[in-house]
């Protein structure tokens, strides 16, 4: 507790509460920020203060809280830059459906919305809703365009809801997020200074112009591992194929179609990295001829003869001198056994294996469980989500590069 505190003392937190029966929970996160030693300005919108008065958080922040964005200001600055620029982090929680499509569709028509435009600090978003509100399609596509720029997501709880329904939309509880703030706040750098590239997606191999020879690939876990390296502070470039996610910020992205496309930029880019990780589903084969106009149906078969892609992973292997070489097996049987097999003949430093099969795992899920091999040992991790996955990734790589696990067998 005495570290934490000494980590958040002086410590400038920017608290957003929007207007949810879960705006009260709020109060007990700006008490334990306090109390770590935090600086904590709050800000409210206009339905926020139905729930709570600015009174209650003033007291327990000792700072003015902030609601109408015209308001007379007591200092000469601009109030929601001046408090944008100040955060070291800012919090939204409660964060209603309202506040989350606001900032994921750049609406600024509020102080709170118009602040978090503004900052360039970390942004962490604590959703809180009914359950049905919650899986509404069009709410979890604002949360995953936020993922892809690089906000932070606390998951809320499931339980009994204030409307009486039971499910997934209640704000988790003061500590928790209290944890989460702590966690961002003191988050290491360990990866500055290195040059990371991470391959995603899954490749397309055209047939003729509109039809094309594809896996299921989401690209879920190549942009995840891609954004957690950057917040560690590493220079990131993804070589991405087709994919439906929103292109992670400051990050350098090349677009690629191919495998052949991604074999280029892969090997005219890697003499200059120190770790390489391939996420992406590579296509294993393509046609020996692409049609020019679209192949028409009539009553014959048609043959698709196949050629061999280059093995991006297997020439890497070749070539990679000093450099990190971590793969992905995506197995459907014999899942250690043959992971560890492409550990080997591909000379990888680790590789992370998940069945497939899996209904928790796997191309499309918001979830993995796979297992960590390397040369010595293996490490299995429960389900988890991709991000943490790529957290837990990202630490055994810092591992290996700090000598603290083994490398090339030595």
């Amino acid at each position: 507790m005495h570290k934490i505190k000494e980590e958040l003392e002086n410590k400038n937190i920017l608290l957003g509460v929007t207007g949810g029966i879960a705006a009260y929970k709020a109060l007990e996160v700006v008490s334990r920020l306090k109390k770590l030693g935090a600086e904590v300005d709050v800000i409210m919108t206009e339905a926020a203060k139905e729930f709570v008065q600015p009174l209650s958080f003033r007291s327990l922040s000792h700072n003015p809280v902030i609601v109408d964005m015209f308001s007379e200001p007591k200092q000469w600055n601009v109030k929601h830059i001046s408090l944008a620029e100040k955060a070291d982090i800012c919090l939204v929680a409660p964060a209603t459906a309202n506040i989350v499509g606001k900032i994921a569709n750049g609406i600024a028509d509020d102080m709170l919305s118009t602040t978090v435009m503004a900052t360039n600090a970390p942004v962490l978003l604590a959703p809180a809703m009914n359950c049905n509100m919650y899986s509404n399609p069009i709410f979890q596509q604002n949360l995953d365009r936020l993922r892809g720029l690089g906000y932070y997501l606390i998951k809320p709880d499931a339980g009994y809801l204030a409307c009486g329904t039971e499910g997934k939309g209640r704000l988790p509880a003061p500590s928790r997020i209290v944890e989460n703030v702590v966690e961002q706040l003191t988050k290491e750098k360990d990866l500055t200074g290195q040059q990371v590239m991470i391959t995603a997606g899954g490749t397309q191999e055209p047939i003729d112009p509109v039809r094309f020879i594809g896996n299921h690939s989401s690209g879920k876990m190549g942009y995840a591992i891609a954004r957690e390296a950057v917040k560690r502070g590493a220079e990131v470039t993804l070589i991405t194929a087709s994919t439906s996610l929103q292109p992670p910020s400051g990050i350098e992205i090349i677009q690629v179609e191919t495998a052949q496309q991604m074999y280029e930029s892969v090997m005219k880019l890697q003499v200059e990295q120190d770790v390489i990780i391939k996420a992406a589903a590579v296509a294993d084969y393509r046609p020996q001829v692409v049609a020019e106009d679209k192949i028409k149906k009539d009553e014959s078969e048609l043959v698709i003869k196949l050629e061999r892609n280059p093995d991006i992973l297997a020439e890497l292997g070749r070539v990679k001198e000093e450099k990190l070489l971590i793969g992905f097996a995506a197995e459907s049987e014999d899942l250690i056994a043959n992971a560890k097999d492409k550990l080997s003949r591909k000379n990888l430093d680790l590789i992370v294996a998940n069945d497939i099969t899996a209904d928790d795992a796997g191309f499309g899920a918001d979830t993995n469980r796979v297992v960590m091999i390397s040369r010595t040992d293996k490490t299995e991790l429960p389900t988890l989500s991709k991000e943490e996955v790529a957290n837990r990734l990202l630490g055994r790589i810092i591992e290996l590069l700090e000598g603290t696990g083994e490398k090339n067998g030595d």
